[in-house]
């Protein structure tokens, strides 16, 4: 049993206030996140030191303030979360023993995985909650080299080696993951990934289709509004006969000659040529797309096919075929329509798990949404609509149907509130930035304000993990991944490059060539 640290003076909530002398011998063990144990009648309850203080300033004691954690009633020896038997005043507050760290962190019966170990001390494994990570939403939010793409890399590759029957999707904007998955994953990117434009519901059509600002813009949408759906009607029949229900959104093949001749059409019927403006622009954009090399993937010549079946095969790892993770690479999309690329797969994900949801087999769905601020930024403005409201839909309402997502961003105080509050789970690596320190403390509860003044002075490869899919609020040093198994890194080696002069005027041309013909 540790020597007692002091003794209870307080007792709020969840949260007691407990008073130390500065000569005890067991002050050395006084730390923020340290373990304290509270010995009570009918049970043992735990708490993690939130914040040390001398008391009044004169040096005669230490002030702790202790978050309680959970219990350990008399007679059984698991812990369990949540306080049922509250300290009392003048109770005896103990730094907790191995033996106790290691109870208060072992796994539980429910399906679990080891990421790491615990920082106090580090021959305690922390273990994650597979289906309460997986099932109930989770984030990973740490600055620019703090190790996010590291801890998304060790997260999947532990639980995929006891689940290989899992279906992950992976959003990559810097083409870094397929390195550390390799066979494992399915790397798909503008190079072998035919998105017919077709896909697209109305809003998606505008956004790559309409151009300009004001009137001009609003006729150009009324415009594409009768000639998609005319267009669509055209091809509705082959993709699914008479009963198929065709809206403006309803994903049917349908021509981009059928499109064209129906704006051309309504242009023909015009007054006064001066009305035509509207029709010319999408026309021009059309023409435009289909010519540039970049968006081949979307707009083609080649012959229209219903391929839905065959990408939603792809995307979700349907056989899985061991390959439990589809790595979309969105670093060659052309940036005007990243946005519009993302809406639809995620749209897509979404619509085929609730159309599945009354079959008797399921396929549960990770999307993992790296630079999610991106996607789904604070600010109603900014970003795509559409991209924002698919994923908000999955955060509120994908665990109803088998869709799970994980936020990923080094900006959490550009990402929205509302969606990251549905994130059961938070892995919170190293913040400095004030606004996003103070962001994470608005969207966790009010007892975890204490346990994150440690962020800004996390190491790489630590991280503080609280919610649902950890036993109980934790700082976790994460376990190394092998050389070959990490994200691709794309920081640029200074040192080595400007070492001695090893280029010459052929490279320049080659990535001049490359460059005009959006070959990579």
């Amino acid at each position: 049993m540790a020597e007692g640290m002091g003794r209870i003076v307080a007792v709020t909530g969840a949260t007691v206030l407990a008073r130390a002398g500065v000569d005890e011998s067991s002050a050395l063990a006084l730390r923020i996140g340290g373990l304290v144990r509270i010995a009570q009648p009918d049970a043992v309850v735990f708490g993690v030191v939130n914040s040390l203080a001398l008391e009044n300033g004169d040096g005669a004691g230490i002030r702790l303030e202790i978050q309680l954690l959970g219990e350990v009633e008399a007679g059984k020896s698991a812990f369990r979360r949540g306080v049922s038997f509250f300290p009392r005043i003048g109770d005896v507050v103990e730094a907790a023993p191995d033996t106790d760290i290691a109870t208060i962190y072992a796994p539980t019966k429910a399906a679990s995985v080891r990421i790491g170990t615990i920082h106090q001390t580090r021959g305690v494994p922390a273990h994650v909650l597979t289906d309460e990570l997986l099932g109930k939403h989770f984030a990973i939010l740490g600055s620019t080299g703090s190790g996010k793409s590291c801890t998304v890399a060790l997260l999947l590759q532990t639980i995929l080696e006891f689940h290989p029957g899992g279906h992950v999707i992976l959003l990559d904007p810097h083409n870094e993951y397929a390195h550390a998955f390799k066979e494992k994953a399915e790397a798909v990117s503008i190079a072998n990934l035919h998105l017919p434009y077709w896909l697209l519901n109305f809003e998606e059509l505008v956004k790559v289709l309409a151009t300009g600002e004001g009137a001009d813009r609003e006729s150009q949408i009324m415009i594409l509004k009768e000639a998609v759906l005319e267009a669509r009607k055209a091809g509705g029949e082959a993709a699914g006969g008479p009963e198929v229900v065709l809206t403006v959104d309803t994903p049917v093949p349908f021509r981009l000659s059928d499109l064209k001749r129906q704006i051309d059409g309504a242009m023909g019927k015009l007054e006064k040529p001066e009305g035509a403006r509207p029709y010319m622009k999408i026309l021009n954009r059309l023409d435009s797309l289909m010519a540039d090399r970049r968006f081949a993937f979307m707009f083609s010549n080649l012959l229209v096919r219903d391929v839905m079946a065959d990408l939603l095969s792809r995307l979700l790892r349907i056989p899985v075929a061991g390959k439990p993770v589809t790595c979309v690479d969105l670093s060659g999309v052309p940036s005007e329509i990243v946005d519009v690329v993302v809406s639809v797969l995620t749209r897509m994900i979404f619509d085929f798990a609730i159309w599945s949801s009354e079959e008797v087999e399921m396929a549960p769905v990770l999307l993992v949404c790296e630079e999610a601020h991106r996607y789904a930024p604070e600010n109603d403005g900014s970003g795509f609509g559409p991209t924002r409201a698919s994923i908000a839909r999955i955060a509120k309402e994908g665990r109803k149907y088998g869709v799970s997502i994980c936020l990923v961003s080094q900006r959490p105080s550009e990402l929205s509130a509302t969606i990251l509050s549905q994130c059961s789970t938070l892995f919170a690596l190293r913040l400095a930035n004030e606004q996003d320190l103070a962001f994470v403390r608005n969207v966790l509860p009010e007892s975890a304000g204490g346990f994150l003044k440690v962020l800004p002075a996390l190491h790489p490869q630590e991280a503080l993990a609280m919610g649902e899919g950890v036993p109980v609020p934790m700082r976790i040093r994460f376990d190394s991944l092998p050389e070959d198994r990490r994200p691709k890194s794309h920081s640029a080696a200074y040192s080595a490059a400007w070492r001695e002069d090893r280029l010459d005027g052929e490279f320049v041309r080659r990535v001049v060539q490359k460059w005009r013909r959006q070959v990579r």
